[in-house]
């Protein structure tokens, strides 16, 4: 029986990241900014055996340098957007096949105390 590559996944969970940016459609928000959580799962090819060696999956330190370049830099209005934009940046990556990415505000100004949060995934091959 053919092995079926597709179904030998290993997934990267780099979740409960930190950033301060100015994203959100109101001028406060994008004058002051505000704390964001960002969790990733990321999709990639295992090998037909791990070895312990860094060649073999992914660089967490480029997805995090990635999300962090987005996440601090300029303000998207919709955090539908910036996740859209996040994970389109991250399936970029070699080796990562899916990113599904989980972005929250934490305590936005018009709902204090509460978070808002978008969640979204794109596979490697579906966008262009």
């Amino acid at each position: 029986m053919p092995v079926d590559r597709a179904s030998e996944v290993t997934v990267i969970l780099l979740e409960g990241l930190r950033f301060r940016g100015r994203h959100g459609v109101l001028a406060e928000e994008r004058k002051l900014g505000g704390p964001f959580r960002v969790d990733l799962a990321l999709d990639i090819l295992s090998p037909p055996r791990w070895r312990d060696r860094l060649s073999e999956t992914l660089d967490y330190r480029s997805a995090f340098a990635r999300t962090k370049a987005l996440m601090e830099g300029r303000p998207f209005r919709t955090l539908e957007a910036l996740a859209d934009t996040l994970a389109v940046a991250l399936i970029r990556l070699p080796k990562v096949r899916r990113a599904r990415v989980r972005i929250t505000k934490l305590a936005p100004p018009f709902m204090p105390g509460a978070t808002s949060a978008v969640e979204i995934a794109r596979t490697r091959g579906e966008v262009r």
